[in-house]
Formats: C-alpha cells, structure tokens, sequence
C-alpha cells in the first residue's frame, strides 16, 4: 500500500481504495457512494437492491480515523444512501477489496462457500461486507452478534442459517495476508488516512452545492447566508430523497467535520450528545446509563443504519415513528438550538407542532440533545410494536417512567410513536396516574384514558383500534414487570390481546 497522497485538486472527494489514495472527479453532491462504484469506477460486486438503506444489498465498509488519531474505526454502511462527499478522507472497502492478489478468497467469502451460504448471489456481497465489519471487530462473535450484524441484510433464495452459520465459522479459518485485524491497524494505513486529513485541513473541500464547516460558528454563519440549505449529518433520510423521491436538493451543509458535534459527554447530571454523533454511539451511551434500553436500541434500524444515521438526526427529521422520540420524552430530554450566535434550551416535547412542523425559527439548528442521569426510585421501559423484529418501522413504539415512593406513583411520564402525527406525551393518561397507589385498578383507568391522549390512524402498519389497544396493553406489560408478578389469568388475557 502506498502511504503517501498523490496532489490533486483542492474542490475533490479524496478517499483510500485499496490502500491507494483516490480523487473522485467532479460528480453531482448527490452523488452516492454506490453510484460512483457501479457508474464510474464499475465495481459492480457491490449491488443495488432497494436503494433506500433496508435489503443489504449495497454494503460496504467504512474506515475511519478514531479521535484519537491511533487507530481506525471500520463499520458497514449501505453505499444506497450514503452521499459521496460525506467520505472524504476516509477507506472505502468493497467486496472487490476483499480478494487477495493470489486469487484466494478472504475467511469470510470462503466461510459463505463452504457452508453452502449462497444461491443467486445477488445479496451475497452485502452479507460479505456486514460480516466481514465484524469479523474486524471480533475475533469469534458469538450468535447473537452475528444476527445483529446480518439484521440489516435481506436473502430471498437460501435461507439464513447457512449465512449465519459463516458468520460464526469464519473465525476459524487462518488469518489472510491481504485484509487481517493487523493489517486494518497497520502504520502505513493510518499514515496514509492522516494524510488525507491533513490536506483536507488545508482546504475546505469545495464541492458545488456542498459545504462542510469545521465548527459550529461556520455552521451558523454558513445557515445566516443560507437558511434553505438542508443540513446533512448521516444521510439515512435525506439519502433517501435522493434515490426514491428524486428531488432536486438545495445546496447541502455537512455536520460531519465539525469535531464539537461529534463529542458525548456523560457526568453526574446526565448526557449531552451532538448534533453529528452517530447513533451506534449515541444509543451505546444511553444504554450505559440506562440498560433497560439495549433491546429498543438494539431494534433500531441496523447496524448500517445505525453507522451512519444520528440521534440529533432522528430528532430533526420528527418522523411521527422516529423510534429514539418517545423515550427521549419521558427522560425529559431537551436540545440545544443555535441561531447566529444566539442559543437556547427547549424541552423535546415542545419541539414538535404538528406534523413536519417543529419549533425551529429559520437559520436554526440542534447542536446536541441532553438527557437526564438515572434517579433513584425511577422505573422506565420502552417498547416497539412491528411487524419485523428488527430493521422495521413501530406500529406503535413505547416509553414509560415512573417514580415510585411506597408503592406510590409521585410522577410518571409516558410518550407514544405511531399513535399521533407527531411523537407526543400522554398526558391526560400521566394525570391520571400521578398521585395513585401503584395497582391495577390504576392501570385500568390509566388504560381507559389513553383514548383522551389519542385517536389512532389506520395505515398499512396496523389499524386504528390495533394502534389504541396495543398502547393499552403495553402499558399493562409495563406495570407487570415493574411489580415482577402477575396472575395467569391476567397474562394469559395480555397474551391474547396482544395477538
């Protein structure tokens, strides 16, 4: 591998492939990262299926540089929806990538072949990719970590247990000499990595219709010039835009280079996390500060969703179904917003008016979301209601806290997705609880008053009445495994609700 970074324009996309350093020629903003491969350098092993982020088909692998500047960070992302400026200075690895000089297959091809995991092979090279992010990751995953990393890829013809069964084989195979732990960390790797990013420090990468400012108050000034431009962080949206709704984007801010919006903060009072911080990392610490959370995290998107997508994202967007929304609310989450030099602080569940309307003056933007700490006495679950268990959009999705002192409710806070045009509270239902002995009649008129809180629409996901009934019955759920106990005839009267 060559370290050093061959001269080329200041306005380029520069990015290593193959270990090479590479400078994408002029190409539209819009671009994407699997348009470039397949259109203009013609690796066509890496496949479009979809086009919006959900089959798998298009993964490739990402290298980054940590912040620290010692080693790289290597995750799968789906090349679909992920535009090509925004991967500036980083590694690109395909399929392609994987295969020795020699012709001999890397562990994780051979695994797939040996254990018969691939009929068409249309999504084979996806299943590649995901498996082989984790195979870098770790040395022999076990199943659950395999089931994690494939979540996001779909197989139509040969059935995932032999694809599952290569995930946790290919461990066993000898460590190749071309794409190995070692060599992902090699010297010259991160040499030629901080390269790129020292010439990028240089000068701003210039490419029409995309800006990327390296520090809030650029980003504030560049939104004063321009308040149209749509600010883009992970692009699992506003990919989509592109590729399924064919709009034609204003020009584009990116929050990826601005090192304050990728920082987490954890203390005593709680956890601010910024507007670029990816929602692998965002999710992983607010399950350490609240591990009653790690499936709902688990269940969000995938892993190549969640690489490249946001929190702050998630919260901008005010999908009615944005997953991370209900449990913000009830953990009294609030953001910062930054207009010019002036910011403030506003609660979340302030911050949606209606549906695609958001209390966000023009200019504005979200700079991070703050969480509080755990308190003592608190009880708080979420869950999501879908017709895939993972990478699939709630039919309803559930946040409940409560804070009990001797078996009495002194506050409670409760937030639904999917029952309203925007994620909301139930606060006629928390009225009614608050100040109650934590029982079941209370959860009974808790229940009944849900339907003060909401009117349910009925879509493809789910029907009106499903919508309210399950909200119900997950409020029961909550209450049963707070108390720990619950009669059979009650769990066997949820059971057949829930059905």
């Amino acid at each position: 591998m060559s370290a050093g970074v061959p001269p080329s324009p200041a306005d380029s996309v520069r990015f290593l492939l193959d270990g090479e350093a590479v400078s994408a020629p002029q190409l539209p903003a819009t671009t994407t990262v699997l348009e470039y491969l397949r259109d203009v350098v013609h690796r066509t092993g890496t496949k479009e299926g979809c086009a919006e982020g959900d089959c798998g088909a298009c993964t490739v692998v990402l290298g980054e540089l940590a912040p620290d500047g010692a080693s790289v960070e290597y995750r799968a992302v789906n090349s679909c929806i992920r535009l090509l400026p925004t991967i500036d200075g980083q590694e690109l690895i395909t399929v392609e990538s994987l295969q020795a000089g020699d012709g001999s297959l890397h562990p994780v091809q051979q695994a797939m072949v040996d254990n018969h995991a691939s009929q068409c092979g249309f999504c084979t090279p996806g299943f590649v990719m995901s498996l082989f992010a984790l195979y870098l990751q770790c040395e022999s995953p076990p199943r659950a970590q395999v089931l994690d990393a494939i979540s996001g890829n779909l197989c139509r013809c040969t059935g995932y247990r032999p694809i599952i069964d290569a995930g946790l084989r290919m461990g066993e195979y000898p460590e190749p000499t071309h794409w190995n732990r070692a060599a992902a960390g090699s010297s010259e790797r991160l040499e030629a990595l901080r390269g790129l990013r020292a010439l990028r420090r240089q000068g701003a990468l210039k490419v029409p219709g995309f800006r990327a400012p390296r520090s809030c108050d650029e980003l504030a000034m560049a939104l004063e010039a321009d308040p149209t431009a749509v600010l883009l962080a992970g692009g699992t949206d506003i990919g989509l835009w592109v590729t399924q709704q064919l709009r034609e984007l204003p020009s584009m801010i990116y929050l990826g280079e601005i090192a304050e919006l990728k920082r987490i903060r954890s203390d005593a009072e709680g956890i601010v996390i910024g507007a670029a911080v990816p929602l692998t990392e965002g999710w992983g610490a607010i399950v350490a500060a609240y591990p009653q959370l790690a499936e709902l995290a688990q269940r969000f998107g995938s892993p190549p969703v969640r690489n490249s997508g946001t929190l702050c994202g998630n919260i901008a967007n005010g999908s009615p179904i944005g997953d991370s929304m209900p449990v913000l609310m009830v953990l009294g989450a609030s953001i910062e917003l930054r207009q010019g030099a002036r910011t403030r602080q506003l609660a979340l569940d302030q911050f949606y008016l209606g549906y695609q309307r958001k209390d966000l003056a023009r200019g504005e933007f979200i700079v991070s979301v703050r969480m509080a700490a755990p308190l003592p006495g608190q009880r708080l679950a979420s869950y999501k209601l879908s017709k895939r268990y993972d990478q699939d959009i709630s039919a309803v999705c559930a946040a409940f806290l409560v804070e009990l002192q001797a078996d009495r409710i002194v506050a409670a806070r409760i937030a639904f997705g999917g029952l309203a045009a925007i994620p909301a509270r139930a606060r006629a239902t928390e009225a009614v609880l608050t100040g109650r002995a934590w029982n079941e009649d209370s959860i009974a008129l808790a229940v009944a008053a849900l339907a003060e809180d909401f009117q349910p629409l009925t879509d493809l996901r789910a029907s009106n009445a499903y919508r309210l009934q399950a909200a119900g019955n997950l409020l029961r759920r909550f209450y049963i495994e707070v108390t720990g106990a619950a009669s059979p005839v009650r769990t066997a009267e949820l059971a057949l609700a829930a059905r």
